[in-house]
């Protein structure tokens, strides 16, 4: 049995979120920082203002005193690296919640909990 990617978990996520809270849906967004390019697009989205760790989901809707909610999307083994989390302490000293979520369980529990 194949591995689900990171992709295919945060896809899930995508749609659930789509359908259990559609009006909120334009404010949930993907970041494109991963994945592998040519240097000469790596170059471009750098010069454009990519930074490197930035969490793979933002939330933009400030609750419970945070600024926004920025999801890490994990496969149940992967592992934050060391970009990710120096990005992960500036957007918490900047009052954003950050999670990591290895699973579209885990997704769920956290949106829910954060905007009910």
């Amino acid at each position: 049995m194949r591995a689900v990617s990171e992709s295919q978990i945060q896809h899930s996520c995508l749609q659930w979120f789509r359908l259990q809270y559609p009006a909120l849906s334009p404010l949930l967004f993907a970041v494109p920082n991963g994945g592998k390019r040519d240097s000469r697009s790596g170059a471009r989205m750098k010069y454009e203002g990519v930074i490197s760790g930035v969490a793979d989901l933002i939330l933009l809707i400030p609750k419970k005193g945070f600024a926004s909610l920025c999801i890490e999307m994990k496969t149940p083994k992967g592992e934050q690296s060391e970009s990710q989390r120096k990005w992960q302490g500036a957007a918490e000293r900047a009052n954003n919640k950050y999670v990591v979520c290895r699973s579209l369980v885990e997704f769920m529990n956290e949106v829910n909990s954060y905007l009910r």
